[in-house]
């Protein structure tokens, strides 16, 4: 199982911060009671649920324990549990917004979860996800063929690797459900400072599970061949990386 490093996860915590602005700004909850962060990470997110909904009680759902510590420590304002995602939407916890940004991508198959989602929201609540639909892209292919080669792939055989839908199948999906559902895509061009700054942000996500599990020896060499292959498909101008990056956004009100 792999752990997540909060610290390096905020590195470029403007530029992961965005998409959620964006998805909020479509959810038109007046007045919620109840306002639920699934796969909360850190918290420097769910803290904006807070200065949206002042009177709202905003729960910050994680698996990773190292997350929901960091949290705890920088928005007291949230309650915030340690939990899977798939066990809670077998619970009985409703709420009146529901909120899961750039959380499901890690959950296979998780087009079967969003009827557990929306029987978790409220009637006339709000489901808003958002997900990356950028795994075509090099800051993916060239992390999966690399660790598909010897002598990594013994050890990067089965890791958890990120994958979503295009907004058509969640869209969908969501109508057949009952409700009514805006979703669209939008493609950032994130400039990234630094130094091999592709590097620096796929191995505080999606990089990150195959990079903890290759022994200590390999990932060295793993690492500084990546740093390499990530710098030809991303080269630097005037000192800076263009990273495009597409993200599928959903938000939908439940009948």
């Amino acid at each position: 199982m792999h752990t997540w490093d909060p610290e390096r996860y905020l590195t470029y915590a403007d530029e992961r911060g965005r998409p959620f602005v964006e998805l909020l700004a479509r959810v038109d909850a007046a007045d919620p009671a109840v306002v639920v962060d699934l796969g909360c990470g850190p918290g420097n997110l769910t803290a904006l649920l807070v200065e949206r909904w002042t009177g709202a009680h905003v729960v910050g759902l994680d698996s990773s324990a190292e997350m929901i510590q960091k949290a705890r420590a920088t928005t007291p304002a949230v309650e915030f549990r340690v939990a899977d995602l798939r066990d809670w939407v077998t619970g009985s916890d409703q709420a009146d917004v529901l909120v899961s940004n750039a959380t499901l991508q890690w959950v296979p198959g998780h087009l079967e979860l969003l009827p557990d989602l929306v029987a978790r929201v409220s009637p006339g609540g709000w489901l808003a996800l958002q997900v990356p639909g950028n795994f075509d892209e090099p800051s993916h292919t060239i992390r999966a063929e690399l660790a598909a080669q010897a002598p990594y792939a013994e050890h990067t055989a089965g890791v958890a690797v990120p994958g979503s839908h295009d907004p058509e199948a969640y869209l969908h999906a969501l109508r057949g459900l009952g409700c009514e559902v805006d979703a669209w895509e939008t493609t950032y061009l994130h400039v990234l400072d630094g130094e091999d700054p592709v590097f620096t942000w796929v191995s505080g996500t999606g990089a990150r599970p195959t990079l903890q599990a290759l022994p200590a020896d390999l990932r060295v060499r793993f690492e500084e061949e990546l740093k390499r292959r990530l710098r030809a498909a991303y080269p630097a101008h005037d000192g800076r990386v263009v990273l495009p990056f597409r993200r599928i956004f959903v938000v939908a009100q439940v009948g």
